[in-house]
């Protein structure tokens, strides 16, 4: 008979700072920040990693982890990578980037550090909007999409189309894995956890370049409750941005929801 004792005590990951985080009510970030604290625990690996903050939200990633971190400018996180990677090849890097750091003033770094099969691991948030400075339309903002920038709704003659970033990285040669995930639910955090851990470990086993990009809500710039903008995301961002394993690699599917 089990007991109370032999049960799996849920703990705090070891990796992840005791701190409180600046990050708003019903944001995913924090649950985003714990996944990867729990893996960099599980691969035993905290002192070998070294995490590449953004300009956006997660400007603070270093008051979170207790790991080497690096701040880079806006939009260089890849380059920045690639130069702690390249010189010092035994430790494991990670960038963490959102959309607006990523896919807007970050483009070229990303696509090239993909491109060349960069061995760094890339986490991208994907909360359609430019978080931290006032929720300025993103090129992963959706048609129709109200911000501040684009207050009528985002409009594909004057603003473009949004950008589906993980189709566009799985076109390169280089990355080793892609996958979009989201974490809205129990079982989509399990995927998203196993997504990340598979991401870092290519870049551990050689393989090239590892990326995931994580769909977010952001309640307070879409003027909504966590509730509410959680339901936004799966009625509007899911049907655009779907949810899958893009490239894989030499191991099995990372679960049954990619």
């Amino acid at each position: 008979m089990s007991t109370q004792t032999d049960r799996p005590i849920y703990q705090r990951p070891k990796s992840l700072s005791l701190v409180r985080s600046n990050y708003c009510p019903g944001c995913h970030h924090g649950i985003i920040h714990r996944l990867l604290a729990e893996v960099i625990d599980e691969l035993g690996i905290r002192e070998q990693v070294v995490t590449i903050a953004p300009v956006g939200c997660a400007v603070l990633l270093y008051d979170y982890f207790e790991v080497d971190c690096v701040q880079s400018p806006h939009g260089r996180a890849p380059a920045v990578a690639t130069g702690i990677k390249r010189s010092r090849p035994e430790l494991t890097v990670i960038t963490y980037q959102g959309d607006g750091d990523l896919a807007a003033i970050g483009t070229a770094e990303i696509i090239h550090a993909a491109n060349r099969g960069e061995l760094i691991t890339t986490v991208f948030v994907n909360n359609t909007n430019f978080g931290m400075t006032g929720g300025q339309m993103a090129p992963t903002t959706l048609l129709g999409q109200k911000t501040e920038t684009t207050p009528y709704g985002r409009d594909a003659k004057a603003n473009g189309f949004p950008i589906r970033v993980s189709e566009m990285i799985s076109s390169l040669t280089g990355p080793a894995f892609v996958a979009r995930v989201a974490v809205f639910d129990p079982p989509h955090v399990m995927a998203a956890r196993k997504a990340i851990k598979r991401a870092i470990q290519v870049q551990r086993e050689g393989l090239g370049f590892g990326f995931v990009e994580i769909l977010s809500t952001c309640p307070t710039n879409w003027g909504l409750t966590p509730v509410e903008a959680t339901q936004w995301l799966k009625e509007n961002m899911l049907p655009y941005y779907p949810l899958g394993e893009f490239v894989g690699s030499k191991q099995p599917p990372v679960g049954s929801l990619l």
